[in-house]
């Protein structure tokens, strides 16, 4: 059976991964986290960040426990808004 609601492709609650690719520096990186921890609890040792090759960019990955699909989109949104947001995977 297709299923056709993309909320129903996950079960909660569940560990999900945000990634977002921004501006080097620490204001992206601290607005990333601050967009995802409006929404649910994001522990210190949950986020990655990795510089880009000639540091201009960067990729800040979050590893938290989603509790509902309205929780998922309501943090996309709110990533969105971030200043520096090149990319969100």
């Amino acid at each position: 059976m297709k299923k056709s609601n993309p909320a129903d492709l996950f079960e909660f609650p569940c560990q999900y991964q945000f990634k977002a690719m921004g501006l080097a520096g620490d204001d992206f990186r601290e607005a990333i986290v601050a967009a995802v921890a409006e929404h649910v609890p994001v522990a210190t040792d949950a986020v990655l960040c990795r510089p880009s090759g000639q540091g201009t960019y960067q990729s800040v990955s979050l590893l938290v426990t989603l509790h509902s699909y309205e929780q998922l989109t309501a943090i996309y949104a709110d990533m969105r808004l971030v200043n520096g947001l090149k990319m969100l995977l």
